[in-house]
């Protein structure tokens, strides 16, 4: 950006927010405005209260002088709304802007209801946080909503979802925006769409691992998916469908969900686990059972979910070596001991030793909270991208 003259208000609150710049004369020296072209652009920002004055900074010049004020983003001005689909299972939150949960709540939504009676629902739980957590509803800057499908980011749809019948192609934005509205009487606000798993793999690699160029998730509960993140952006394919382990075809002769025989999902996922142990009597029925069992020590889950993860760990191999990635985090019902340790020993003999030197293999740190902290980070960084900002700052008047 150093020599441009163009420099936008969007992009000096950029600068501030990444730490990049955060005096007037910083921003100067950066983009090579004047100094009272970048007062212009600031007091637009403090007009609308995105951004407020810090403590002193370290003097400037070698003279001496009075301190630079730093400028920082006022993460207080707003909050975002979240909400974490899993097939009978969903957990909501407010969250501030830079990620903190505020308010949370969770409870049994299932997604076979179909989208209409489950968005509804989630507005009035958001009703209900935003008084827990203390805000007006016309604080919400926009909605994040992590869905366990495959999801065209242009439009905000599930495409051909195997796990959510009745949702192919439907309206999921407008529908929520309408029950937020309904529910809470403010005006409708953004809400984007995602994959869970790339939900999760955007907020456990932001939180925990912002310097790992290359991030892969796989989440393994009812279903089986990853979210990759390369150079900090979620990597999603041309239409949403990257990441979808779970129908890799792994030859084997079970059915899947999806119509087809031999999907990975269909023998390694925590809904198969169940169905297996439902075979020998034992009470599950989905992966949320089978961690349970898992926690309780049950040897009979643990043995499965240790023959479930080196199938996936099989698949991973390959993964692995297409990829190249520093870190691969196991999440969702299975990842525990004995799944991790079935990962392990096939990843490792499968994959050459060069995919493997400088891999970590970890479990999650965010817990069942990494897609609520994803959804509200994707609707911060679309929100306060640059040229977003240009267009709001014009509809703000300022």
């Amino acid at each position: 950006m150093a020599g441009r003259t163009q420099a936008s208000a969007g992009e000096l609150l950029e600068l501030v927010r990444s730490g990049r710049a955060t005096t007037r004369g910083a921003l100067q020296q950066v983009t090579g405005l004047s100094r009272a072209t970048v007062g212009q652009r600031l007091d637009r920002l403090f007009r609308a209260g995105w951004l407020r004055e810090g403590a002193g900074g370290p003097v400037d010049s070698p003279l001496g002088g009075r301190p630079s004020i730093t400028l920082e983003f006022d993460d207080e001005h707003a909050v975002v709304l979240a909400a974490d689909l899993d097939t009978r299972h969903a957990r909501a939150a407010v969250l501030s802007l830079t990620g903190e949960i505020l308010a949370e709540h969770s409870g049994t939504l299932v997604v076979e209801d179909g989208p209409d009676a489950v968005l509804g629902d989630l507005g009035h739980w958001f009703a209900e946080l935003l008084e827990k957590a203390g805000h007006r509803a016309d604080e919400v800057c926009g909605i994040g909503l992590a869905v366990p499908g495959p999801v065209d980011s242009d439009t905000g749809r599930v495409v051909q979802p195997p796990i959510m019948p009745g949702w192919d192609g439907y309206d999921i934005r407008g529908r929520l925006a309408r029950a937020f509205t309904e529910h809470t009487g403010a005006a409708p606000v953004p809400v984007l769409v995602d994959n869970d798993a790339n939900l999760m793999a955007y907020g456990e690699q932001r939180t925990g691992y912002p310097g790992c160029s290359a991030f892969v998730l796989v989440k393994v509960s009812t279903g089986i998916g990853a979210g990759v993140v390369v150079d900090g952006s979620v990597y999603r394919g041309i239409d949403g469908g990257a990441g979808d382990l779970g129908h890799i075809r792994v030859g084997a002769e079970a059915l899947c969900r999806c119509g087809s025989y031999g999907c990975l999902a269909a023998v390694a996922s925590g809904g198969a686990v169940a169905r297996r142990l439902a075979e020998t009597g034992v009470p599950a029925a989905s992966g949320s059972d089978v961690r349970d069992l898992l926690a309780a020590g049950h040897t009979e889950a643990a043995a499965l979910a240790r023959e479930a993860g080196r199938a996936v760990g099989d698949v991973l191999a390959t993964v692995v070596t297409l990829l190249n990635p520093g870190v691969l985090m196991i999440a969702g019902d299975l990842a525990g001991t004995p799944f991790l340790t079935g990962v392990r020993e096939l990843l490792y003999q499968r994959a050459l030793p060069r995919s493997t030197a400088h891999l970590e293999v970890v479990t999650s740190r965010l817990g069942e909270r990494a897609g609520l902290v994803g959804a509200g980070a994707l609707v911060v960084e679309y929100l306060y991208a640059p040229e977003r900002v240009e267009e709001r700052l014009l509809a703000l008047g300022v």
